[in-house]
């Protein structure tokens, strides 16, 4: 029940951001005001006639609860300033004229009114309005205790006693008014920091977010041209598959039987036609890889997103290299939810490593896993010469490199780890001086594993 209550004084329309947080107090006061004051009166008449002259303050107090309920109405609608003027017009009014009936001696036993408006004007208002209340409850005193003077008709003796109060007031609210200024003006002042301190975040966020992105970019560019060669190689390769199936043509040309003429074209076009879809897939692939497109987050499975870098890494590698890849079918499905491409950079990063490490040869191996906490764990290892624990402990630092100037830029694990880190993930590097290394990668499922699975 109290939290739907709160809900619903939260969900008033108010565009300013200190309005919107003060709205929730301010409607609670007002309903206050429109329901106790009604209230108080009826208990009040239940057992005593109202005193001679309070006729007028009955009707000034019903006519204010009328207008706080109708001030709640207009927060409702959006007009959050103009609510709570309408609602201190209306006390000063009614204190105006209870005073002008009454006088100020009668009613100095009751300040709350008084106090009230002037922390309404300058907390929620602003200081500006916080003088301009004060000045106005210095008028209804002052008309007040014109009404006690004028009540006190024997004599100048009784006009000083009349008006002997008048010091102490206005000394005592001026203090309040200026302990109120000196609030608010701190209250705005860290307010104003805050907000500031808000917006630079805002934008050193943005600033970063954007040089991550060209950073990735730039290691997308670096990988695809790593393997540049390499799909050179292999697609002239797939082009000589496809010069010796289109000089087929002249065995069949011989073929004296119109039947093994046709049977031999067919087999030769068949035999262009698989090694022009393999030469497309690879360069699809390459140019699919290096594109700078905005990221298109996916679910996907990871031992299949590994199968299918084959073709890449294959390129990345010499022939001495040997790939244990994971094969689709060979595990139960363990999906990740990432961009693709980011997906591929780190596999690619991690594996072009693995090739330096392995100059004269050796294996390369991936496999993916369920580990505890719903992750799904990808360990990517070599045989190659491995790392001592110094350089161990720094491999993920920006521009950390023991490869030569023109050979790395010390960026690659670097991306790798800030990746895996924005996505709730974790890495770890395991590695020993002619050990190999291993590089574990742990990345949330997008739906609870069972480790083991």
């Amino acid at each position: 029940m109290l939290k739907t209550i709160e809900t619903w004084l939260r969900d008033a329309p108010v565009s300013d951001d200190v309005d919107r947080r003060n709205a929730p107090v301010m409607q609670l006061l007002l309903f206050f005001y429109g329901i106790a004051l009604p209230c108080s009166w009826a208990w009040h008449l239940s057992s005593r006639s109202i005193p001679p002259g309070w006729g007028i303050v009955l009707a000034l107090d019903m006519a204010t609860a009328a207008l706080a309920l109708a001030s709640v109405a207009m927060i409702r609608c959006g007009h959050f300033r103009p609510a709570i003027k309408l609602f201190l017009g209306a006390l000063l009014a009614s204190m105006a004229l209870a005073y002008h009936k009454l006088g100020t001696q009668a009613q100095l036993i009751d300040q709350t009114p008084m106090i009230l408006v002037l922390a309404i004007g300058g907390l929620v208002l602003g200081r500006r309005a916080l003088w301009m209340v004060y000045a106005l409850v210095m008028a209804v005193f002052g008309i007040g205790f014109i009404t006690d003077a004028h009540n006190t008709a024997q004599g100048p003796q009784w006009i000083r006693r009349a008006l002997n109060n008048a010091p102490a007031v206005a000394v005592s609210y001026l203090i309040i008014a200026i302990v109120l200024d000196r609030t608010i003006a701190a209250l705005r002042e860290s307010l104003a920091e805050s907000n500031a301190r808000g917006r630079e975040l805002q934008r050193q966020m943005a600033e970063r977010e954007r040089a991550q992105s060209q950073l990735v970019h730039a290691q997308k560019l670096e990988a695809s041209g790593r393997l540049a060669n390499g799909v050179a190689h292999d697609f002239n390769n797939i082009l000589g598959v496809i010069q010796g199936f289109a000089a087929q043509r002249h065995g069949a040309l011989d073929a004296g039987d119109d039947a093994r003429r046709v049977a031999l074209l067919v087999d030769a076009l068949e035999g262009v036609e698989e090694a022009a879809g393999r030469g497309i897939a690879l360069t699809r692939k390459l140019l699919g890889f290096s594109r700078n497109d905005a990221l298109r987050i996916e679910t996907f499975d990871a031992a299949s997103a590994l199968a299918d870098l084959k073709p890449l890494l294959r390129q990345l590698f010499p022939p001495s290299v040997a790939l244990e890849l994971p094969a689709p079918g060979d595990t139960a499905p363990l999906d990740v939810r990432l961009d693709r491409s980011e997906f591929e950079l780190m596999v690619l990063n991690i594996a072009a490593n693995a090739r330096d490490a392995m100059p004269d040869g050796g294996r390369f191996r991936a496999g993916v896993s369920a580990a505890a906490g719903g992750m799904v764990r990808i360990a990517l290892s070599d045989s190659g010469c491995g790392m001592g624990e110094d350089v161990r402990r720094r491999v993920f630092e920006p521009f950390f490199s023991t490869k030569p100037a023109a050979v790395g830029t010390g960026l690659g694990l670097s991306v790798v780890h800030d990746l895996v880190k924005t996505l709730g993930g974790d890495i770890q590097v395991d590695s020993a001086p002619g050990q190999g290394t291993t590089v574990m990668v742990w990345l949330p499922s997008p739906e609870p594993l069972a480790a083991g699975r």
